[in-house]
């Protein structure tokens, strides 16, 4: 078991949701699916309880808890992407199972977990300061996915 784990709360989707995420994001994985020994609150025994993952190489644990917490934005995953193609990539599969448009790159899963997909140009403009930055940062304000010859275009000035 690894020494920390972000631990997310599923009204009860906790194991499909893993699974989707596997089929999308490389290095991602269920590791393991414990079921319930007992009744508990939100479900019966031999319900799933918890579920072992990875998203993109960072160990998680989906806890199907019920739906007493709500998710937000206070929370997402910010996955990096190269080029158009995969940013493409991973916002319709998000988007298109589900999932809602938000702004600046934001998206949201049918489970309501947030995720931002980050071209690195974009990051990389930020970094770089000064007027590169602000030209980036004005165009991304306008954008719900990132469009990355448009910031690329902007970084250019």
């Amino acid at each position: 078991m690894p020494k920390n784990t972000i631990c997310i709360w599923y009204d009860k989707d906790a194991e499909v949701a893993a699974r989707f995420y596997a089929t999308v994001f490389p290095d991602s994985q269920v590791k393991a699916v414990i079921r319930a020994p007992a009744d508990f609150p939100s479900g019966k025994a031999g319900d799933v309880l918890t579920v072992d993952f990875t998203v993109a190489g960072i160990p998680c644990m989906g806890i199907n808890g019920g739906p007493t917490f709500k998710h937000s934005e206070a929370f997402s995953f910010q996955i990096a992407t190269d080029d158009q193609e995969e940013t493409d990539r991973y916002w319709n599969a998000i988007v298109g199972n589900g999932g809602q448009e938000s702004a600046c790159g934001w998206c949201k899963d049918k489970w309501a977990i947030n995720w931002q997909i980050t071209p690195r140009t974009l990051m990389e403009a930020l970094s770089a300061g000064g007027d590169e930055a602000k030209r980036a940062f004005e165009a991304m304000m306008e954008m719900g996915k990132i469009d990355v010859a448009k910031i690329e275009a902007a970084r250019r000035g």
